[in-house]
């Protein structure tokens, strides 16, 4: 391996390692913090996620951790494209910096890696990735969302269809593996979620709070 290969190989390395890092953020533990709420991990769920901050009855907390959630997935993806390429940061390291950002949600450092099921990641990833491709993917959650009211039920639904519209969009390529790898986490996630479908006890949104402080 020629020096500037080399050199190349260790800015990806950093690149996946500073994405990794910014998915560690929880954003549904800190917004919790700053806003005098039940830790998410204490209620409900207990997956630190914005449908689950939503069960405290703060909807302000709820949507600030959504956007945080997106934008950390989004600007990790966005930083690799802009910047990559001056370090030898080619289609296979933006791929990889999408999965790292994903797996720091799903496992955070900061959190003794248990971090949350990744939806709101992973659409900042996607509209990171391409703008359309994230706008077709929320659009789907929220079409299920609305017709079912089962949060988990959208992201099992959106996290099948992204692929797909990738595909559309752009063919087959690394990053299509990419999205496939973190639809298949998604779907892993949910899995008692998607047990709790089956068997009629999942819960709705907008349904009843649980464990916030007043």
């Amino acid at each position: 391996m020629s020096s500037m290969s080399a050199m190349n190989a260790m800015n990806v390395v950093w690149f996946v390692l500073v994405a990794y890092l910014i998915g560690s953020v929880s954003f549904a533990v800190v917004v919790s913090r700053l806003c005098g709420i039940a830790d998410p991990r204490t209620y409900g769920s207990k997956n630190p996620g914005a449908t689950n901050v939503l069960r405290s009855g703060n909807k302000v907390a709820a949507a600030a951790t959504l956007l945080g959630d997106c934008l950390k997935g989004w600007f990790a993806v966005w930083l690799a494209i802009r910047l990559g390429p001056q370090f030898g940061v080619e289609e296979s390291g933006i791929a990889a910096v999408s999965l790292a950002v994903f797996l720091g949600h799903l496992f955070p450092i900061f959190f003794r890696f248990k971090g949350g099921k990744g939806v709101a990641t992973a659409l900042g990833v996607l509209l990171g990735i391409n703008p359309w491709l994230g706008l077709a993917t929320m659009v789907t959650w929220v079409v299920i969302a609305y017709a079912f009211r089962y949060s988990s039920f959208a992201a099992v639904v959106a996290s099948v269809f992204a692929p797909f519209y990738y595909g559309l969009l752009f063919g087959t390529d690394i990053q299509l593996l990419a999205v496939v790898i973190m639809s298949a986490l998604l779907l892993y996630r949910h899995r008692q979620n998607i047990a709790n479908l089956v068997a009629g006890k999942e819960s709705r949104i907008g349904g009843k709070k649980v464990g916030g402080k007043k």
